[in-house]
């Protein structure tokens, strides 16, 4: 069931909400809690029952391993626990990597060693990405002592909670734990209907009105790469933007669409997009792109392995302190190998094929350049903090431009599809200025309506805020620094935007009402978010 459909917009939500309401006048947090779930449940099992049970057993094996954990922390028998922890990692890997990846290995297999072993495609079960990294780092937690002995039925909707289940954002228990064990949190309230009814409906236009507009200038192109055409530069250049243009509003939507379902319910979920195409270096990207997957990759992966190599260098005397911090040796070690590692995975989480990998692997070599350079700024006493707005220009365009590049794999069908793409891209095939030669393959019906569509867009990236900013007074999201956001404009039109702030007016509700009126006149044709295919 789609965010951007009729059952889930006209029925599910609809329904789901009255139940809610109706446990909330009975003052029953537990029934609350317990229709959510149930809903939630609902929710994920109408895509594939089946899978729902493979969900269930997700949900209840983790659970009593997360109670084990906690009891061999409250005892300190950390033999016990480290096994604990071993049997949960492998056992939520397994799951992923045998419906995830067992086809691509089963097919790089064979065509490496020769052999012809053939199974039937699996089906991905649908948010098995999100969900299983959630509770990888629930177990991590409890090993530490950071979670508590949490009720059943709240575990549940923490895994299951319908907004965030498909997509993420990837929760973290601290942030969701506290709201379900409040009663003031949990309940109807005319403040969190309005709030999540506006950031429902912006996404909903964002997806249907945006997203998918723009997708009919990105998918010809690319289709086209696959059957071996010829693009043109203009062509490619194109058909790479609309996408990285695509993705951008489709995943903003469905952000926007979590976080408003959730706020119906008085539920406060994560920021996990924060107008990434403003990142002024690729460092900046990754705190604005797939926030919640940074920081999951972050903690749990990057860190431990840079504290793991930092500790084998001391142990060999190679302190960083005798050497220096801005060593070659200690930045290829420390900053090179844990970052290529992490987004050599972060890559492959995305998606069982070489262009994610290669997407992952790309975005590994532009952080590592990036910690380089920065380094060598510190070392020569600059401020980071104090770049000049040409400056800042300059690296945007920078972090952009290496952004769309890696998109063309993201996107591609295989890396020989991504290799002709970006051919194209630089004036690999034949470009000329003559009069329909930018785009002799009638890709397009019409290509001046499509880079009408580019430029549209790309003003609204750039000098639009985004939804948070929107609603910047009522605190849209938890891990939102609105003043921050503030700052990252230009004076004047960081003063014209603060005078638009969303206000519980009646010139809002009507601006809210076109835009879910103009949103779901566009619910005919029905696609799926990008992220749900991970």
């Amino acid at each position: 069931m789609l965010f951007n459909s009729y059952e889930f917009i006209l029925l599910f939500l609809p329904i789901t909400f009255l139940g809610f309401y109706l446990a909330s006048q009975l003052g029953n947090r537990r029934l609350s809690i317990f229709w959510l779930v149930a809903a939630s449940l609902f929710f994920y099992g109408w895509w594939n029952p089946p899978y729902l049970l493979l969900l269930l057993l997700s949900i209840g094996v983790n659970y009593i391993l997360g109670q084990g954990l906690n009891q061999a922390h409250l005892s300190e028998n950390e033999k016990s626990g480290k096994i604990l922890l071993l049997l949960g990692v492998v056992f939520n890997l397994g799951l992923i990597g045998y419906y995830k990846y067992f086809n691509f290995f089963i097919d790089n297999f064979n065509a490496l060693s020769g052999a012809s072993f053939n199974i039937a495609q699996i089906v991905l079960p649908l948010g098995i990405s999100f969900y299983t990294f959630q509770q990888i780092s629930y177990l991590i937690d409890s090993l530490e002592g950071e979670t508590k002995h949490y009720r059943f039925i709240d575990y549940c909707l923490f895994v299951s909670f319908f907004p965030q289940l498909i997509a993420g954002p990837i929760v973290s228990h601290q942030e969701m734990m506290p709201q379900f064990s409040k009663q003031s949190k949990i309940g109807l309230n005319k403040e969190n209907f309005a709030i999540g009814l506006t950031i429902f409906s912006i996404g909903l236009f964002k997806k249907v009105i945006l997203a998918d507009q723009i997708a009919l200038y990105a998918t010809p192109v690319f289709n086209a790469a696959s059957q071996g055409v010829p693009l043109t530069l203009a062509e490619a250049w194109m058909g790479a933007l609309a996408y990285s243009l695509q993705i951008y509003f489709d995943f903003s939507g469905y952000s926007d669409m979590a976080i408003g379902a959730a706020r119906l319910f008085g539920i406060q979920l994560p920021l996990n997009f924060n107008s990434p195409y403003k990142a002024i270096n690729i460092i900046d990207f990754w705190g604005r792109w797939h926030m919640t997957l940074t920081r999951f990759l972050t903690r749990y992966l990057y860190n431990p392995i840079a504290l793991n190599l930092s500790r084998r260098r001391v142990q060999q005397g190679k302190s960083l302190i005798k050497r220096g911090v801005g060593s070659l040796g200690a930045f290829a070690e420390l900053i090179t190998l844990p970052t290529i590692i992490t987004m050599f995975l972060a890559g492959l989480w995305h998606g069982a094929g070489w262009q994610y990998i290669v997407f992952g692997l790309l975005h590994g070599f532009y952080l590592t350049i990036n910690h380089g350079w920065h380094m060598i700024l510190k070392s020569r006493g600059y401020n980071l903090k104090q770049t000049s707005w040409l400056g800042k220009r300059i690296g945007q365009s920078i972090t952009l431009l290496a952004v769309v590049v890696a998109m063309v794999f993201f996107r591609a069908s295989d890396v020989g599809n991504a290799m002709a793409m970006l051919t194209a891209m630089v004036g690999g095939n034949k470009f000329s200025l003559a009069d329909g030669a930018l785009f002799p393959n009638h890709i397009f019906s019409d290509p001046k309506i499509g880079l009408l569509w580019l430029i549209v867009l790309m003003i609204v990236v750039f000098f639009f805020p985004n939804t948070q900013q929107w609603m910047a007074r009522y605190t849209p999201a938890l891990n939102f620094n609105p003043v921050q956001e503030i700052q990252n404009h230009p004076r004047w039109l960081a003063t014209i935007w603060k005078t638009l702030e969303w206000r519980p007016t009646v010139m809002w509700a009507g601006l809210t009402s076109a835009i879910a009126f103009t949103a779901f006149l566009g619910l005919s044709q029905l696609s799926e978010f990008i992220y749900f295919q991970f």
